[in-house]
């Protein structure tokens, strides 16, 4: 048996004191009884040896009753496998939540604070040659050591709040690392245990550690958090309107009033709203703004919502391209139509190549690819062209009706495009137009009756099984393809059944080809994300960047710079940042001079929802009785008074006890030999 030291000296203290007593008060009750006994020796001898008895029987009960009330307080308890582990030191793992949200307040409080204090009184609980491990949220390496009593009190007193979040098998498998050995493993976690920090149902548990749940709980607080946004729009040209759509969310039980929303872009305000959210529900408020200028753009969308504030703000970054480069393959009879529509507009950079001269290598530096009445296309171009568009980009076929029919089914199989059937010359008018798929969405102000559409004089038919990544866009009698969309990898191809040339039809010459191509080729979204959430997203994607045999990319911010790992993948570019970024903000990639992209990074907003397991839901992640689950506001004594070393207690025994022999002395006093006594 253990004790719970200073409990167990004041226990022997408080026991002997009143026995010291009741021996004194027996001996004085000896001398008058003995006197009382020759003075009635004739009249109760028959009762002398009973009344010795009772007198013993209440002393001895009266004396169990204190010592085992002095017990219970001091605490005593058997550890697990005890003579197994007296032969060892102890390593104890404490874990301290050091996430967003543990910046919530209680009545002694800060939570953050509160953890700090709790583990200083479990380090102090442990002897000075057992070992302790610190770990956080952010897993840095230099808290997978062991430290003495000392160490981690300093270490402690240096953790700060971070933006990075956990869920609890994570922090349980790293504080089940750092044991090694024969040593008595412990593992303690303090938390306020959101919902959100549990990633399965069911907890594996190893049966050889001991483990301790301490629940810090945070008074009741309204949150409302800017939940995420996204562009409208894919393309971004300078000076253009724009629209970003916001989405607000309240985790609160009560409606959110007149939440002030603000946007700013590169430190100007581009707009303004007020918002109201009914309770736990989300809303959303698209904001309008223009007259962005070429280059990258910072945008932060704020709102004033109090006490709660780490999610008040999200940024989000995007690039405002100065043109959008478009190349042409074309075939010998491909005519200029898609010359003449691109170059009637400045912002499109068109680049023509004939398909017997094709640069591969330059793919990746066009937002759009035209194939353009190809006459032979070749597997080799088809393999490019898949690399260029699991890259995210973007590729029309106007096909040569007079090509070999097996040559161009060879090369849109290799594209996962449906095979061709047959040439059909029969005229047939486009019957179908479909005005809400989002190339014609906001063409049209109004949708027309007896929309004129266009005409074809001989197209292809298509022998399509799959249809599950198709769109169809423009149609023809009984559904059949005349321009669809297909999705491959991150990219989209546009297939059209017939070709651009008098001979095919009216497709160039028709009034929609226009609105129909601008919108295809503004409808790429090669770029990355708008943001990104620290903790989570380690990979950043880019466009492909050509660099030098001694050239380095560099990620930097405010006071921050390191040299990110980088990948060449699918024409695109990886840049991997491991646990290096730390901090919301804005980070920017650089190659000597230049920038070449701006990365938004903001705080996980599963932080946001302040709902928490219950100690019940606690226990039920786990079928491993012997895991310990403390409330600080059920169990504040236990923990500071020390069962939280983890173990078989007996304070609840000793307690029962001590009432047991309480009763006992009550019922000598009354029942045992109460007969009147007579003289």
């Amino acid at each position: 048996m253990n004790f719970l030291y200073p409990g167990f000296l004041f226990a022997l203290l408080s026991v002997a004191i009143p026995v010291i007593i009741h021996l004194f008060n027996f001996r004085k009750f000896k001398k008058v009884y003995f006197s009382n006994v020759q003075f009635l020796k004739t009249v109760e001898q028959q009762r002398s040896s009973k009344e010795k008895l009772k007198n013993v029987l209440i002393l001895l009960s009266r004396i169990l009753a204190i010592i085992f009330l002095v017990l219970a307080f001091a605490q005593p308890f058997i550890p697990v496998n005890q003579q197994k582990r007296g032969m060892h030191n102890n390593i104890v793992s404490i874990y301290i939540d050091n996430s967003y949200s543990m910046e919530a307040i209680n009545k002694d409080g800060n939570l953050f604070d509160e953890a700090r204090r709790r583990a200083k009184e479990i380090v102090k609980g442990f002897g000075i040659n057992d070992r302790f491990q610190l770990l956080t949220n952010d897993f840095e390496g230099k808290h997978q050591r062991l430290l003495n009593q000392e160490e981690f009190l300093k270490a402690l007193d240096e953790v700060k709040i971070s933006a990075t979040t956990r869920n609890l098998q994570q922090i349980l498998n790293r504080q089940e690392n750092v044991f090694s050995g024969a040593a008595n493993p412990y593992i303690f976690v303090l938390s306020d245990f959101q919902k959100s920090i549990t990633a399965t149902k069911r907890l594996n548990t190893n049966p050889d550690i001991q483990y301790a749940f301490v629940k810090l709980n945070a008074s009741t607080l309204p949150n409302v958090a800017v939940d995420s946004v996204w562009m409208l729009s894919p393309n971004h040209q300078p000076g253009a309107n724009e629209r970003l759509v916001v989405q607000l969310k309240n985790y609160s039980p009560e409606t959110a009033k007149n939440i002030p929303l603000k946007l700013s872009i590169n430190n100007q305000q581009k707009g303004l709203g007020s918002v109201t959210i009914p309770a736990e529900q989300t809303m959303r408020d698209t904001l309008n703004f223009s007259g962005l200028s070429a280059g990258w753009q910072k945008g932060i969308v704020s709102i004033k919502d109090f006490p709660v504030t780490f999610d008040d703000a999200l940024s989000f970054s995007f690039k405002v391209d100065k043109s959008l480069p478009v190349l042409s393959i074309n075939g010998a009879r491909a005519g200029n139509y898609i010359k003449a529509l691109f170059g009637a507009d400045d912002y499109y950079k068109l680049t023509e190549n004939d398909e017997r001269n094709v640069n591969y290598n330059g793919f990746t530096n066009y937002s759009l690819i035209v194939l353009n009445g190809l006459q032979n296309p070749s597997t080799g171009l088809a393999q490019q062209l898949k690399t260029y568009l699991n890259a995210g980009g973007l590729v029309v076929i106007f096909p040569d009706l007079d090509a070999d029919i097996q040559t161009y089914n060879t090369f849109l199989t290799a594209l996962s495009l449906p095979a061709i059937q047959k040439l059909e010359k029969t005229e047939t008018r486009v019957d179908q137009i479909d005005l809400q798929h989002p190339i014609f969405k906001t063409v049209f102000e109004e949708i027309p009756k007896n929309l004129d559409l266009p005409v074809s004089n001989r197209y292809f038919s298509f022998a399509e099984r799959n249809a599950v990544n198709k769109e169809n866009i423009l149609s023809l009698p009984g559904k059949k393809l005349f321009f669809a969309k297909y999705g491959m990898g991150n990219g989209s191809v546009y297939l059209s059944s017939t070709g651009l040339n008098v001979a095919d039809g009216n497709l160039a010459r028709h009034p929609v080809f226009v609105p129909l191509m601008y919108r295809v080729a503004l409808s790429g979204g090669a770029e990355g994300a708008l943001y990104h959430y620290l903790g989570i997203d380690h990979v950043l994607s880019g466009k492909k960047i050509v660099m030098g045999k001694n050239q380095t990319l560099k990620l930097k911010a405010n006071d921050f710079e390191t040299i990110p790992e980088i990948r060449q993948v699918d024409g695109k570019t990886l840049i991997y940042t491991a646990d290096q970024v730390r901090d919301a903000g804005f980070y920017n990639l650089s190659l000597a001079d230049s920038i070449l992209a701006v990365y938004a990074f903001n705080s996980d907003r599963k932080e946001s929802d302040l709902h928490y397991l219950s100690k019940t839901e606690l226990k039920n992640l786990t079928a491993d009785s012997r895991l310990k689950i403390f409330d600080t506001d059920q169990d504040a004594i236990k923990l500071t008074a020390g069962a939280n070393k983890i173990g078989q207690t007996l304070w609840k025994l000793c307690l029962i006890l001590s009432l047991i022999f309480i009763a006992a002395e009550i019922l000598l006093i009354r029942f045992f030999n109460n007969t009147k006594r007579t003289i």
